[in-house]
């Protein structure tokens, strides 16, 4: 067969026409003026967002993305004067005022991140610097937690159905609003995937470990006097107190020392260290927004205990079932317990809930049956932690990676199963998830030695319709049903959330009988697992340093 002659001319013809189809096909850059129409094709719900947008004329993604934002501050500040209104009614039902206080509690931090984003998005016309682009779509999807945490408490609150039904509207068009502008931000600002950004560090170099310093000593005494004197170059210590029940310290309840914390400390003015004597402090502890940088540290998991019993059966929210409750920026905690003691029976009872931004756990336990711990939103890390409960025991939709905790799955009602997780993404576009790493997950005494009933262990359930959880490089006991994973209500979310499995152990990590659901993965790359990693769905890397907490960057 002869050869066919080779035409350049007929060759470049060919390569611009399939650039040219293929330019065609593909999104224009988020800089290139667009209609609203196109601009709203591929976020959340298209329809809406035209009615959002300005109708007239072509903008980029950029100008739409800070427009959405601008309106929906505006839209924020409309919802909190809403809801104020409704709580100055003095016929509400005591379930209606809790729920409208969680509502008006979790407004007012839609007001600050909107306000915050606002800031970051109107210093530039084009491109953010990862962190800022990271820092941004944060606040964006936590913005949409609060509101479905809001929405979730007036739901449950039986007695409340005449504020559901005045704020039902409201409420619906707020979420819908706050999906446009995080859909708008991420398609101009944050790179195509999974909403992170794969870092070759995180996925195919050997694990960095971090955390020289403060807590590299074992003994505790060590630790605590450390931080106490800041002798350690690791943390720098802007001041500190005591909290002693004995009265040989400066305060005798930790309430009232966090009240002593000064407000508003940033990142590089240190921590305010307040040591939490050994002794159980019977107390509901909040670290509100603007106590910022506050380093707790205790005498040891079971020594220093923080404790309390609300719950839902008792007339409280979740929300604010919490023993304690943290929403202040870089939070730490160290060698402490947290505890809810309101039992089984009693449903769902917080023992810590963190919405603190950039907010550390390392060496504690918390300790309940129902709902445990609330990851409620924003960024977090646990390190060398002990959790206990039962159903959903860790939940909520923060970007959270646990690294060498153990999770102990403890006894339930007759009838009840134990669920690890419950993760409450509610948006495709919320850069948020659980990554349980290195860790254990096995049975609690009192399940081990349980012979009066069967009880089912499942490593996770989707409460919301993104449910996003990934269990890697950890040991799994053969507790765990070998389907791992159990359905919230018949099909739902299936097939749209993320669970996944990489490189476990253990009589219960065998993959073959798994549930064979659409949203279901077992990873085999590093590359995918790396997506997962402390560098990538916290960028800890950036801000875990400071904590004087050890911490893996990437894969083990």
């Amino acid at each position: 067969m002869a050869m066919a002659a080779y035409h350049p001319a007929a060759a470049l013809s060919f390569l611009l026409v399939l650039s040219l189809f293929l330019l065609a096909r593909s999104d224009p850059p988020p800089s290139t003026p667009v209609p609203p129409a196109t601009a709203c094709n591929d976020t959340t719900d298209p329809t809406f967002c035209r009615s959002v947008l300005p109708a007239n004329g072509t903008n980029s993604l950029y100008t739409y993305g800070r427009f959405s934002a601008a309106r929906s501050l505006s839209n924020a500040n409309r919802f909190l004067g809403l809801v104020n209104r409704y709580l100055a009614r003095g016929s509400l039902s005591d379930a209606a005022v809790a729920a409208l206080q969680d509502c008006q509690l979790l407004s007012g931090l839609n007001i600050d991140f909107l306000s915050a984003a606002g800031a970051t998005l109107n210093t530039t016309k084009s491109t953010l610097l990862d962190p800022q682009a990271e820092d941004v779509q944060t606040l964006l999807s936590a913005i949409l937690t609060n509101q479905q945490t809001c929405a979730d408490g007036l739901q449950a609150a039986a007695s409340a159905w005449s504020v559901r039904s005045g704020l039902a509207v409201p409420m619906a068009n707020s979420t819908k609003l706050y999906s446009i502008s995080l859909s708008l931000f991420t398609r101009a600002w944050v790179p195509r995937g999974k909403g992170k950004k794969p870092r070759a560090s995180s996925s195919t170099k050997p694990p960095r470990q971090h955390g020289r310093g403060l807590f590299d000593a074992t003994d505790d005494e060590m630790v605590r006097r450390m931080a106490l004197e800041g002798a350690a170059a690791a943390v720098s210590v802007a001041g500190a107190v005591t909290v002693d029940q004995s009265g040989a310290g400066n305060y005798t309840t930790v309430a009232d020392a966090v009240a002593a914390a000064p407000s508003n400390l940033g990142a590089s003015s240190g921590y305010f260290v307040i040591h939490v004597a050994a002794g159980v402090y019977e107390e509901n502890v909040a670290v509100p927004k603007n106590k910022k940088y506050v380093m707790m540290v205790g005498d040891g998991i079971g020594q220093t205990v923080i404790t309390g019993n609300r719950s839902v059966v008792d007339g409280w929210t979740t929300f604010n079932s919490a023993t304690f409750a943290v929403l202040g920026q870089g939070f730490v905690a160290v060698n402490m317990t947290f505890r809810n003691t309101a039992g089984p029976a009693k449903h769902q009872a917080v023992a810590l809930r963190s919405g603190a931004d950039l907010s550390t756990f390392y060496q504690c336990s918390f300790e309940g049956y129902q709902d445990t711990l609330y990851t409620h939103s924003l960024r977090q890390f646990y390190r060398a932690c002990d959790v206990y409960g039962t159903v959903d025991y860790v939940f909520g939709n923060a970007a959270v990676v646990f690294q060498d905790c153990t999770l102990y799955n403890r006894l339930p009602m007759a009838g009840q199963s134990n669920t690890v997780t419950a993760q409450g993404r509610s948006d495709p576009n919320q850069n948020t998830g659980t990554t349980i790493q290195g860790c254990s997950i096995v049975a609690a005494p009192e399940l081990a030695a349980n012979t009066a009933f069967a009880t089912a262990t499942y490593l996770g359930r989707p409460w919301k319709m993104y449910s996003r959880t990934v269990i890697m490089q950890s040991d799994v006991a053969g507790i765990v049903d070998p389907a791992g994973w159990m359905p919230w209500s018949g099909d739902f979310a299936l097939s749209t959330l993320y669970y996944a499995e990489y490189d476990n152990s253990g009589a219960g990590s065998d993959t073959s009988r798994r549930v064979n659901w659409p949203g279901y993965h077992v990873l085999n790359s590093t590359v995918d697992a790396g997506n997962f990693t402390v560098a990538n769905m916290v960028l800890g890397d950036f801000w875990l340093p400071q904590t004087g907490v050890p911490f893996t960057v990437g894969l083990n």
